[in-house]
């Protein structure tokens, strides 16, 4: 067998390494470099304490998730988590949770803090220094870390809020981590141990982020809290336009009646005030009366209705109002001494149980017209916006209110004129019977005026005679009856309007001179009428008293201007149905007398011509005779200077009678005041009514001078004068 060459065998041994074994004593890699079973174990211990560590942060950190998603706007619950989590897993023994505010910190939640070291905190803001952990903390912005708090330069030099730390706490090692929301420092989240022993870099890692979660609770809640605030403001704005709108519903369905308005309006404050009654009141000049309640205990309601009016004491609510007319507001009515030292405001107090109170006064035109009270019975003011809503409730009062009286004008100035026009219609349909005229009269005064009875007297220069009664009781109306003509006393009113021919209006007869000196006409009708407010209207002529009108009242409760002038209205117009009546009796016997004079023998004829009346100069004879017989009876003239006249025609009778009423008119003319026809004539019924009257006279005239025959015919003729 050839053996193989070496040039053969080298490329072989490029090709083939050669591997070395180890030798057999030579130590093995595990047993140089591997960890003993003892390592391992620890390995195994710290991964372990690793996971849990690292579990307990994730289930820290998702119970505080599950707390911020539990309860979104209520940081309490997720303050108090985040604590004791931190405090549990990072071993410490107490923490706290700041908020900060400007340069002051305030304690938001404690866990596990002496009590001592928590009342120092809260008692006041906590104002750090700068060289104490919180001053660095702040002026910093990040983490600091105090492993010995005794060990400070802060408390070596006395600072209060570390010392306070140390010996009311116990406090001695400490992490402060700052809560910063948009590079704004807004809280703290510290934790501390009353042993020196530092926190560890996860420890500390653990607190940050539960400061970071706390910051999204934060904001979390103030988000949610707007959102609410925004909602709750759109609520209440829109429970506000409901309650406005109803007010305004009941505003224009029942014009002119103030009660459902100020009751849907006290009780529309009331809810959404939330109070728990409330007063509505109409200023009196230095009082306020009542007008509506609503809310309060039956004893209130039934003691104030029967005092309605209210002066109020000095430093109530409505006294204040009265004073300054800006709302005043009371948070405890029982500790002010105007409520319970007065007699009149302290039994109401009691009744009501009234503690916080809101007054809102009710202007017009800077005018205080009233006031609106609502009131809580326990201590608790009441916020802007309520203010604000019951603001809004008084002006609406003032309108309804203005409305109300604009509208009650309307009506009254509507009845007003219905009345003057009744009263003239009946005056024009019986010009000569006054009795209607009265009657009338006093059946609208009554009523408008709100009257309970009135009558009629007119008055003769010595005596007043009642002319008309309405609505008396029947007492009073029987005794008029019998004693239909009287004198009056000095005292009385009917005297004073004697003298003075002023309008007399008696409050409160009762309280009159002329009732307590027992005069006998004035507690008459006191006593047996129930008269206590009275007013008596003069009724004029030229100055001249023909009259007064009264209208009474069971209750004192005194007229206003617009019917007192309505009342001396309604007397004019009495004085014209008087003078009318006059006038016309006057007119009617004038007319009477003309007729009978008119029923004389047919005017003399004459028997001579024409032509020989104007040829001659000698005294001429005239004779009664029929105008279609001729002459039948001879006379002579009254004297030679007067002239013939044709008169024996039917046409100079008509002529005749013409002239007659002429004089008629011109009589009752000169009776009117007047003595020449064309003038200006005032405005005065009497006058115009002659005017007419004469006029109608000379335009008959006129016409019958139409047909008169002309002067010197052939005819009979009739002395007459000849100027």
């Amino acid at each position: 067998m050839r053996r193989r060459g070496t040039v053969s065998r080298k490329p072989a041994k490029t090709q083939h390494r050669k591997v070395t074994r180890p030798k057999r004593n030579a130590p093995t890699a595990a047993r140089q470099g591997g960890p003993s079973a003892g390592d391992l174990q620890k390995q195994l211990d710290a991964r372990t304490r690793e996971l849990n560590e690292a579990t307990a942060r994730e289930n820290a950190t998702s119970e505080v998730l599950r707390i911020i998603s539990s309860s979104p706007g209520e940081l309490q619950p997720v303050f108090e988590t985040i604590l004791e989590n931190a405090t549990r897993i990072c071993d410490a023994k107490f923490g706290n949770l700041y908020l900060c505010d400007g340069e002051s910190f305030h304690i938001a939640e404690a866990h596990s803090t002496p009590s001592a070291f928590v009342e120092g905190r809260r008692r006041a803001p906590y104002f750090p220094s700068p060289n104490n952990a919180f001053g660095r903390m702040a002026r910093t912005k990040s983490v600091i870390h105090v492993a010995d708090l005794v060990a400070e330069q802060a408390y070596i030099e006395g600072d209060p809020g570390v010392v306070t730390a140390v010996k009311l706490g116990g406090v001695r090692t400490l992490v402060v981590v700052p809560m910063i929301k948009a590079g704004e420092l807004i809280g703290a989240l510290a934790i501390y141990r009353q042993e020196v022993r530092p926190f560890t870099g996860k420890q500390i890692e653990l607190v940050t982020n539960f400061a970071t979660q706390a910051v999204i609770a934060i904001e979390n809640a103030r988000l949610l809290n707007e959102l609410r605030q925004r909602t709750d403001d759109l609520s209440e704005a829109l429970e506000q336009q409901t309650a406005t709108s109803e007010v305004l519903g009941v505003i224009s369905s029942s014009p002119g009646e103030l009660e459902p308005v100020f009751n849907v309006m006290l009780e529309n404050a009331i809810r959404i005030c939330e109070a728990k009654f409330g007063n509505l009141y109409l200023c009196e000049g230095d009082a306020f009366r009542t007008v509506a309640l609503h809310g309060a205990t039956p004893e209130y309601t039934e003691a104030r209705w029967r005092a309605p009016l209210i002066r109020p004491a000095a430093n109530t609510g409505l006294r204040r109002v009265l004073e300054t007319k800006q709302v005043v507001q009371i948070a405890d009515v029982q500790a002010v001494a105007g409520y319970l030292d007065n007699p009149v405001q302290a039994p109401f107090v009691q009744l009501s149980g009234a503690r916080s109170l809101l007054s809102v006064p009710m202007l017009k035109d800077e005018e205080l017209v009233g006031a609106i009270e609502i009131y809580r019975q326990e201590v608790c003011p009441f916020t802007d916006k309520q203010i604000a809503l019951l603001r809004n409730f008084a002006a609406q009062a003032v309108i309804a209110i203005e409305n109300t009286r604009l509208l009650n004008e309307l009506r009254e100035s509507l009845q007003q004129q219905t009345a003057t026009s009744e009263v003239l219609q009946v005056i024009s349909s019986s010009p000569s019977d006054l009795g209607p005229v009265f009657k009338a009269m006093l059946e609208n005064a009554t009523r408008l005026c709100e009257a309970r009875f009135g009558n009629l007297l007119l008055y003769d220069g010595n005596t007043f005679r009642v002319a008309a009664l309405h609505g008396a009781p029947r007492a009073w109306a029987e005794k008029r009856r019998r004693e239909a003509v009287f004198h009056t006393s000095s005292n009385s009113g009917l005297a004073r309007v004697v003298k003075t021919k002023r309008v007399q209006h008696i409050a409160d007869l009762t309280a009159e001179r002329a009732y307590i000196e027992g005069d006998p006409p004035t507690v008459a009708i006191a006593d047996i009428a129930g008269a206590r407010t009275l007013l008596l209207v003069p009724m004029l002529k030229e100055g001249e008293l023909v009259g007064v009108i009264g209208i009474y009242r069971h209750e004192v409760r005194p007229f206003t201007d617009k019917q007192i002038a309505l009342l001396t209205n309604f007397a004019r117009q009495a004085v014209i149905a008087i003078e009318n009546a006059r006038l016309l009796s006057c007119a009617s016997a004038r007319m009477i007398s003309a007729n009978h004079c008119n029923s004389r023998p047919p005017p003399p004829t004459c028997s001579r011509s024409s032509a020989a009346r104007r040829s001659t100069s000698a005294p001429y004879s005239i004779r009664w005779s029929s105008p279609r017989r001729g002459c039948a009876k001879r006379i002579k003239p009254r004297s030679p200077n007067h002239r013939m006249t044709s008169c024996c025609t039917p046409r100079a009778s008509a002529f005749r009678r013409g002239s007659l009423r002429l004089q008629r008119g011109l009589d009752l003319c000169r009776a009117a005041g007047r003595s020449q026809v064309g003038s200006s004539l005032k405005a005065n019924p009497f006058k115009l009514t002659m005017c007419w009257l004469i006029r109608n006279t000379i335009s008959k005239v006129k016409k019958q001078r139409a047909f008169a025959p002309p002067l010197g015919s052939r005819c009979c003729a009739r002395a007459r004068p000849s100027a």
